[in-house]
């Protein structure tokens, strides 16, 4: 263990929920005659603050939703949902990752039983080390508390250290907890702006995890160049 970990973003990083959770709520919208702006719904990706889809549109509908309404909802979330399998690049870096000996974490916004949920779906909870998600005192993205807490947890050195993200929130969160921020965008955060991200690629496809690593920890030796030396040690 050389104090390096990798610490991923669940939402739209390993898996792309966002699209079918917006795509969902679009359509209810649509159906009561509204219009979900994109750019609205831009501002809460990474974070669980701000902007309630079911909360503003019942307020511009002047009346509840329905339980059923509710649920079918929900219901064309999971079978959009099903059209995604993870994000390109994801499972060759938690292969590589295991190879090196580097240990993996989660750091989410999203509640816990969401994200383990999905993870146990698709085969890949037994390939992080620990999972922390909003809840019992760890605030949402951009706070930096979750990816301290994953760091923590693992033993790692957060500026030794990578995260992936899919979000300017998310971004901001990882820097500021010290790891090197690589972003990785989707369609519905391509326009943002990642300018505080360490790197941004649009895929983890053909980039290593080691080179990545040592990216960080060449950032690192600029930071710290070591003791000064005092006179006469020349």
């Amino acid at each position: 263990m050389d104090g390096r970990c990798l610490v991923l973003d669940f939402d739209g990083t390993v898996l792309d929920t966002e699209e079918p959770v917006y795509r969902s709520w679009w359509e209810l919208w649509d159906e009561h005659g509204h219009q979900l702006d994109r750019e609205e719904w831009q501002l809460v990706i990474g974070t669980d603050a701000g902007f309630d889809p079911l909360a503003e549109l019942q307020r511009r509908l002047g009346r509840d939703l329905d339980a059923t309404t509710v649920e079918r909802r929900r219901r064309r979330r999971d079978v959009l949902q099903a059209d995604h399998d993870v994000r390109e690049g994801i499972v060759a870096w938690l292969d590589e990752a295991d190879a090196s000996g580097v240990p993996v974490g989660i750091a989410s916004s999203s509640p816990e039983a969401w994200v383990d949920g999905h993870l146990r779906r698709l085969g890949l909870r037994s390939r992080f080390t620990v999972v922390v998600c909003a809840g019992d005192g760890v605030p949402p993205k951009p706070d930096p508390t979750s990816y301290r807490v994953a760091c923590e947890r693992m033993g790692a050195d957060p500026r030794r250290s990578v995260a992936v993200e899919d979000s300017p929130h998310g971004v901001r969160a990882a820097v500021g907890a010290g790891l090197f921020a690589l972003a990785v965008p989707h369609p519905l955060t391509v326009d943002l702006d990642f300018s505080a991200a360490d790197l941004v690629v649009d895929s983890l496809a053909g980039l290593s995890l080691d080179d990545v690593l040592r990216r960080s920890g060449d950032r690192l030796a600029e930071w710290d160049p070591g003791p000064t030396l005092e006179r006469g040690q020349v």
